[in-house]
């Protein structure tokens, strides 16, 4: 069984192929060039950079493949959450495609799409997972594919958002998780930064703050590469924090770590040393792509859940535990 897996829900192109639970190809457009200038994603632009890539993208998987339009037994796109102009691109053109082939279609949600990534064949439920990306800093009881129970979330920045703005206050690129991962390694020594919510019961992450400490040291002249290495790990340590209180509370001692702040190496150590069963998305699958969505249908296929109504339109907002 092929699978296509189209995301367009934020400014990475994302087109994959899946053959049978198995990623074979796995395509991204990147968008850094356009939006380093501006320090963030532009909406419109990259909804229409999307445009212009995405026919390409699916021409070139499945050349890459060796197989014909024909040959796809379901395509599937990311419906949401996301940027709507952005993710209207991916899905349009996936529902489109689907009735042209007289496929089925499946809706998919990008943060079970990244959860998917990470989930390894055999592992069964009740396990967490950690989304954390440019959009979304999430901890999830995952009790079986389609129930997930929501156990804290971000208050304010997602933590990769946060280290995008605080890798501009650093005169760094974009994005600034792997700007400020290579600077931190540079540094002898680090700069303290407080982490965040350390007296809390619950499981709620907080970045604004860390951003609010690096905007008062870069004033005071402290060099990056100290102020790099403070900023990411406490922004570590807080999350690793908050995962082993609930990881503690729940009883479960199996987590799942999913989205583009998953491929930080600070990250992956902290939680390799803490005694719980870690997996991380194979490399590749930690960024916004179409594998990932397309591993989040064959799964749902699977499982025996019925394809999306073609009349099921895009969202810019839909909790995970609605999906």
């Amino acid at each position: 069984m092929w699978i296509l897996g189209i995301d367009t829900s934020c400014d990475d192109t994302g087109v994959g192929l899946v053959r049978d639970g198995v990623v074979v190809v796995n395509l991204v457009a990147g968008q850094v060039a356009l939006h380093q200038v501006f320090g963030g994603v532009v909406p419109e632009l990259a909804s229409r950079e999307h445009l212009k890539a995405l026919p390409i993208l699916v021409k070139e998987a499945l050349a890459q493949a060796g197989i014909a339009p024909k040959d796809l037994s379901l395509i599937a796109a990311t419906r949401g959450p996301g940027l709507i102009g952005a993710l209207l691109v991916g899905y349009t053109f996936a529902k489109g495609f689907a009735w042209a082939l007289g496929r089925p279609f499946y809706a998919i949600h990008h943060l079970e799409a990244h959860i998917a990534a990470a989930w390894p064949e055999g592992l069964d439920p009740p396990f967490l997972a950690l989304v954390a990306s440019g959009g979304h800093t999430h901890l999830f009881e995952v009790q079986a594919l389609g129930r997930y129970r929501l156990l804290g979330a971000t208050r304010d920045d997602a933590a990769g958002e946060a280290f995008d703005k605080v890798a501009r206050l650093l005169g760094l690129g974009f994005p600034g998780g792997p700007e400020i991962e290579c600077l931190a390694q540079e540094a002898k020594e680090k700069v303290p930064f407080p982490v965040p919510l350390r007296e809390q019961k619950g499981y709620d992450f907080s970045f604004s703050g860390l951003k609010t400490k690096a905007v008062q040291l870069v004033e005071a002249g402290y060099p990056a590469p100290a102020l790099a290495k403070g900023f990411q790990e406490a922004a570590v340590e807080h999350l690793a924090q908050v995962v082993l209180r609930a990881a503690k509370d729940t009883g479960h001692r199996v987590l799942l770590v999913a989205g583009g702040v998953a491929a930080n190496r600070a990250l992956q150590a902290r939680f390799q040393e803490a005694g719980l069963t870690v997996h991380f998305p194979p490399k590749g699958l930690s960024q916004d792509n179409g594998a990932m969505v397309a591993l989040a249908a064959w799964r749902r296929h699977q499982a025996g859940f019925s394809p999306s109504p073609l009349s099921l339109g895009a969202t810019a907002y839909w909790p995970l535990e609605e999906a």
